[in-house]
């Protein structure tokens, strides 16, 4: 089936003998230019051109100097207007004037005539295929939709305009159904029982609707059924995100090579002069203050003082081991640590924490949460369940409760690093750096208002571990929840450096963690999987290493504020020279 799309730029109609343009000279390139009179011509109307503007403009600030009337145009100026609408035409082209004035619709089909510019594919062109890349395996059972250009003579590449596609009639009923609306995009998956042919069929669907190409975007090398139901809905590729190691990071006595997944120069190098001043000092050592995953349904009654019946009921001592008992029936690894209440008028919050082993627990708490509910219920008639999540947790959001409770794994990691490492490495003094963070860490953070905020990069550490070990990128919003402290020991001569963060969200099954990429930078740290041995120790000995990175990271940077060594590290690794459209390509 022949599908023809107009693209931005048309291509001219071939020259007839006899009929050449003036504008179809200006494209000729310059070693074939042509006979000297149209380099003349060419230069002639550019003189012209500047000569009517700069008459034109000179006539009108002395009318208005004057206070003459502008409508009232003089034949001298009339001579210069026609002079530049003449030279402006004769300079850009007869065709390009016309595209100005009449602009096609981007959504306009060509149709095949024969008097139309024929439209061909560009011969390099990346996209010779539905998905950007050839579909030469996509199922054993059902035949891939197979794209092939239009073999067409050499053309420049900015003369493109189509592209020409067959596929099978299978298929390309398929997308037709989808295009026209009669078949949902997400029900694909199902009806074909193919993920990989769903979304090589979605993302052609997708391209057809919206007149936009993908080409740049994979499709190939990624396991759609992987993903089925779990990770992400309506797929049409993937996203590469290049995956950096810093380290060694020496941890509680253990060598890591932490996996960083991110598009932000020096964020790498940076981490990674910290774990080397961390490991030539002896090594991080790290502590789990606590482990606890958090959810806090909202429920309404009739009077305030029902609610407060209920928050009484819930944290009486007497009554815990029941209510654990029936949220602890939900899961073999969920277990019930304690509720906490807050009351808003006849409003109330309880907040649920809980352990869940070594998965990062939000489906765990929530089931059990709902049976809770259930058994409340009971004995509260009059509850009204509003949400199973009232904010009180709090997910995914900056929450002094999540500060101070804590959520998830709440971690501690400290190091002393020796005062000729701090000046042979860091390139700084333990005074400048003890200093400076007194300034922007605490004082800064506190005069901006934070919450949670009194470190220096966190964020970036924790969000590149947690893309490459497949966690929720979104939560670290409350896992960056950090403090850095930096004081003077030993006479001052070494530095005692310490990050406090009390809302790390991390798992190690679940979610992200099963696919393939992420399951291996799990493997890489030693943390893949659950643990048989300890429930709940992978996942915290990663909440550690995410610790034990953040801290090496915050020396790092730090020491380049102290030195003033930022700007000019970003400028040398953060800033390409490079073509990067041409490298990509």
């Amino acid at each position: 089936m022949d599908v023809r799309r107009r693209t931005v730029k048309p291509v001219e109609a071939p020259l007839k003998p006899g009929k050449l343009h003036h504008h179809d000279v200006a494209n000729i390139p310059s070693a074939a230019a042509g006979p000297l009179h149209l380099h003349l011509a060419n230069a002639s109307s550019i003189v012209v051109f500047f000569s009517s503007v700069y008459y034109l403009l000179s006539r009108w600030r002395e009318k208005i100097r004057t206070g003459a009337p502008l409508q009232v145009i003089a034949p001298s100026e009339m001579v210069a207007i026609a002079g530049l609408v003449g030279s402006f035409v004769w300079f850009f082209g007869l065709d390009f004037v016309q595209s100005l004035i009449l602009r096609p619709s981007p959504d306009m089909w060509a149709e095949d005539e024969a008097d139309k510019i024929e439209e061909v594919i560009l011969k390099d062109d990346s996209r010779k295929s539905l998905c950007g890349q050839e579909l030469e395996d996509c199922s054993p059972v059902q035949p891939a939709v197979h794209l092939k250009p239009k073999m067409v003579d050499p053309i420049p590449k900015e003369k493109v305009i189509e592209t020409i596609l067959e596929s099978s009639p299978e298929d390309e009923e398929i997308i037709n159904s989808v295009v026209a609306g009669t078949t949902a995009s997400y029900s694909l998956e199902s009806k074909l029982g193919d993920c990989r042919r769903a979304a090589a069929i979605r993302r052609e669907a997708l391209q057809r609707t919206t007149g936009r190409s993908l080409s740049g975007l994979p499709l190939d090398g990624f396991d759609y059924q992987s993903i089925l139901g779990q990770c992400c809905e309506m797929p049409v590729g993937y996203v590469q995100i290049p995956v950096g190691i810093a380290g060694p990071l020496k941890l509680d006595g253990r060598v890591y090579s932490v996996p960083m997944a991110t598009t932000e120069g020096c964020l790498v190098a940076s981490a990674n002069r910290g774990c080397k001043a961390i490991a030539m000092s002896g090594g991080a050592t790290s502590v789990v203050l606590r482990d606890g995953m958090t959810r806090a349904p909202v429920v309404r009654f009739g009077t305030a003082k029902r609610a407060a019946d209920l928050k009484f009921f819930l944290e009486s001592p007497a009554n815990f081991e029941t209510i654990a008992g029936v949220f602890n029936s939900s899961s073999r690894f969920g277990r019930l640590q304690s509720i906490k209440c807050a009351i808003a008028g006849k409003n109330m919050y309880m907040r649920f924490s809980c352990s869940t082993g070594d998965a990062m627990g939000m489906n765990m708490v929530s089931k059990g949460v709902q049976n809770v509910l259930d058994f409340l219920q009971k004995d509260f008639p009059d509850m009204d369940v509003m949400g199973i999540s009232g904010n009180f947790c709090s997910d995914k959001k900056p929450a002094a409760v999540n500060w101070i409770e804590g959520r998830g794994k709440s971690v501690v990691c400290e190091a002393i690093i020796k005062g000729d490492i701090v000046r042979k490495v860091l390139k700084t003094s333990v005074n400048s750096l003890v200093e400076l963070n007194m300034l922007k860490n605490l004082a800064g953070s506190a005069m901006a208002g934070a919450l949670g905020g009194f470190n220096a990069q966190a964020s970036n550490i924790v969000t590149a571990v947690y893309i490459a070990t497949g966690q929720d990128p979104a939560q670290n919003v409350e896992s960056s929840n950090c403090i850095t402290m930096m004081e003077a020991v030993n006479n001052g001569e070494d530095l005692h450096v310490s990050v406090t963060m009390p809302s790390i969200e991390v798992g190690t099954v679940g979610g992200g963690t099963q696919l393939a990429s992420q399951s291996a930078c799990l493997n890489l740290l030693g943390v893949k999987g659950a643990s048989k041995e300890t429930p709940g120790s992978n996942s915290r000995q990663l909440a550690c290493i995410v610790a034990g990175t953040v801290l090496a990271a915050e020396l790092s940077l730090m020491s380049a504020l102290a030195t003033g060594q930022l700007v000019n590290s970003h400028m040398k690794y953060n800033r390409s020279a490079k073509d990067v459209t041409k490298a990509s390509s």
